[in-house]
């Protein structure tokens, strides 16, 4: 499977996670939840709203990252994602850098508003397709934004799942740690074991992720490659390739 069809599949997958909100944001670096979020609207209908920080076709926003925390934090917001350079098994993302803060290295690029969108969202889906030691730790080195807090802080927000280039995983809130759902086909339940950093629980017999569903590959080549391309042209170009050649 080549990388393009890697991606799609997982666009597939996050749309189908998708299916009943309504209203979903992403980001303005997240081509793959941002495509996703398009797909299920074209598809489905559901999310009826999706606000991809960037675009200006998908992007019913006028104030900016500020108009997103008000939705937030007015409870009209359903479906975030989140992604780290380290992602733990408790959920925390660290967006600040490796090491002890403030001497990380290397830096990234920071927490933003990830803590307060964390809080108030009810599904957050982590997203990171690279899927290593170096990227799923035990621990994170800085907690730019908890997976879980004690039951006296309000909370309306948190990990809903964590989906990488190799499976897929729920959170568990109660046990606060991951369960594997699913594994993809390029991958093997000894392969995530090998390169996941934290514990996790997983079933005897882990299910294979099923494929795409035809209508929603050609959805996604036919009615939202366009879309995709508006705000995302090189991500486009990546994954489409093939298909503007065939067109």
């Amino acid at each position: 499977m080549s990388l393009a069809d890697e991606r799609k599949a997982l666009i597939c997958l996050i749309a189908e996670l998708l299916r009943g909100s309504n209203h979903v944001a992403v980001g303005a670096a997240s081509p793959i939840p941002g495509a996703a979020a398009l797909l299920a609207k074209a598809v489905w209908g559901s999310p009826r709203f999706v606000n991809i920080l960037g675009s200006v076709s998908n992007n019913f926003f006028t104030g900016g990252g500020g108009e997103l925390f008000d939705c937030a934090a007015q409870g009209r917001i359903d479906a975030f994602f989140l992604g780290g350079g380290q992602i733990d098994g408790g959920g925390n993302i660290n967006l600040m850098g490796r090491g002890e803060y403030p001497h990380v290295a290397p830096r990234w690029p920071g927490t933003f508003g990830s803590a307060y969108l964390y809080f108030l969202i009810p599904k957050v889906i982590l997203f990171r397709e690279e899927h290593s030691k170096r990227t799923l730790v035990e621990k994170v080195d800085f907690i730019s934004a908890p997976g879980t807090s004690d039951e006296k802080t309000y909370r309306k927000g948190g990990p809903y799942g964590l989906l990488t280039s190799k499976g897929f995983f729920l959170f568990d809130k109660d046990r606060k740690r991951f369960r594997l759902e699913s594994v993809h086909p390029t991958s093997s339940l000894e392969d995530i074991l090998d390169n996941t950093g934290f514990s996790f629980d997983y079933a005897d017999t882990v299910p294979q992720t099923a494929p795409p569903d035809p209508i929603l590959l050609a959805a996604l080549e036919q009615e939202v490659q366009s879309k995709v391309a508006e705000v995302y042209p090189n991500f486009a170009d990546s994954i489409f390739a093939n298909t503007a050649e065939n067109a």
